[in-house]
């Protein structure tokens, strides 16, 4: 019997709707992964109590996440796509490791630095300090081996990597030592107002974000209202003309052409048409998912149930890494 490699992946319930950033980047790719690799995707709620959350809204959140995945593409019946909290492995696996972090690896950590610098040490929890840890965790409980994450979470996955490489070293043969997979031309995608920053799900206005389950008429005006410049022609141009490559760059995304081939369509005819003409890419794209995603929410029960038989599925397989672990570490057996 031929056994795929193993993907994992995942994202935080931090939004009531996913961007289209996240789609691009993310979901578009694990869709077409999930064809050839054994693919674990989680919606990691976990990681989301990194900062306060009402818990009602965390648990709606939770469910639109899981529906909106479902609603790009990916198969509950060839994924397995659940819940980070209903596998309990990931937390019991985040404090042994956690026990082999060193205190100046963690704090070296980019993103760890950003946001504590930003809100202040009073204000930064060690949940955020120890995130790169339970990722580490959620990647190693699956003998993963493949990671496809953002630019942005590259430097955990290596953190990853160190932690496996060094378990195994310590403890012998245990841990797969996973390769981070970055879609390079579509990594990152730009905030329409604002086309020198990320799009974000934390964005301060929601003008220049494009969500998933917008009405697709607010959509439309949201890409008729970008950013552009005052030259008035449609070329990538990253340095000179943010906005407009910006643009291009969702247009090539959604299309599977190439910007060239953009440009010269769009030769001559200004902003306006180029606009129209990517608003009526994204509508296309995006109405069937928003749809799909409102009929699952619809039937919470239904969403519920699959997302406890995919999680049943991860329980088994992490349950057989968590036991090595514990086995190798000279944890005594609960008889």
């Amino acid at each position: 019997m031929v056994t795929k490699p193993r993907l994992y992946s995942g994202m935080q319930p931090s939004a009531d709707s996913l961007q289209i950033g996240n789609y691009i980047g993310a979901l578009m790719q694990w869709r077409d992964l999930q064809q050839t690799y054994d693919a674990f995707f989680s919606v990691v709620d976990l990681h989301a109590l990194t900062q306060p959350n009402d818990p009602a809204e965390l648990r709606a959140k939770t469910r639109r996440t899981a529906a909106q995945y479902i609603a790009a593409g990916i198969e509950p019946s060839r994924s397995t796509l659940y819940v980070q909290s209903h596998v309990r492995a990931h937390a019991e696996l985040a404090w042994i490791l956690s026990t082999l972090t060193g205190f100046g690896e963690a704090g070296r950590m980019t993103q760890f630095k950003d946001k504590s610098q930003r809100y202040g040490a009073e204000a930064t929890s060690v949940g955020l300090f120890t995130y790169p840890v339970l990722m580490a965790a959620d990647i190693l409980l699956y003998q993963t081996d493949i990671v496809p994450v953002g630019d942005d979470q590259k430097q955990h996955v290596e953190l990853t990597r160190t932690l496996a490489e060094r378990f195994n070293a310590r403890y012998g043969e245990t841990f797969h030592v996973p390769m981070p997979v970055i879609q390079q031309d579509t990594a990152r995608i730009y905030d329409l107002q604002n086309p020198t920053s990320k799009m974000s799900k934390s964005a301060e206005s929601d003008a220049g974000v494009l969500w998933l389950l917008d009405d697709p008429k607010v959509s439309a005006k949201k890409i008729m209202r970008a950013v552009t410049d005052s030259e008035g022609s449609v070329r990538y141009d990253r340095e000179n003309k943010p906005g407009v490559s910006n643009l291009l760059v969702i247009y090539a995304a959604l299309t599977g052409r190439q910007i060239p081939a953009i440009e010269d369509e769009y030769a001559g005819r200004g902003y306006g048409d180029f606009k129209k003409g990517l608003a009526e890419v994204v509508v296309a794209e995006f109405g069937p998912v928003r749809e799909r995603a409102l009929e699952l929410l619809d039937d919470p029960a239904e969403l519920d149930r699959v997302l406890a038989t995919n999680a049943a599925r991860a329980d088994a397989v992490a349950d057989r890494t968590l036991a090595d672990v514990y086995d190798k570490m000279g944890l005594l057996r609960r008889v």
